[in-house]
């Protein structure tokens, strides 16, 4: 199991992945609001899917009530990155090269 660090930008107008910032840090931005845990359920289901995991995999163990996030994935570091990059090459084709 990986700890995964997040920072959420909830109201984000749409769900999207940005990738890691220097700091290895994972950039997310979700389109639901931060109420009654919607935007946290967002942002697992969209880890999960850009992992190919179901979603009950990707735990939310710390950071409920935070921007800031941590979640425990059931792959390595290296494999959580190269499967981070793989997705963001399908979905943002001409932004990554």
């Amino acid at each position: 199991m990986t700890r995964l660090n997040v920072r959420v930008t909830p109201r984000g107008g749409r769900d999207a992945i940005e990738g890691f910032d220097m700091d290895g840090v994972l950039q997310v931005r979700v389109a639901a609001a931060p109420n009654d845990g919607q935007a946290n359920e967002a942002v697992r289901r969209l880890i999960a899917k850009a992992l190919g995991l179901p979603p009950r995999d990707v735990e939310l163990i710390s950071g409920m009530a935070s921007r800031q996030k941590t979640f425990e994935v059931p792959l390595d570091d290296s494999e959580i990155r190269d499967r981070i990059r793989r997705w963001l090459r399908l979905e943002y084709p001409s932004c990554i090269s």
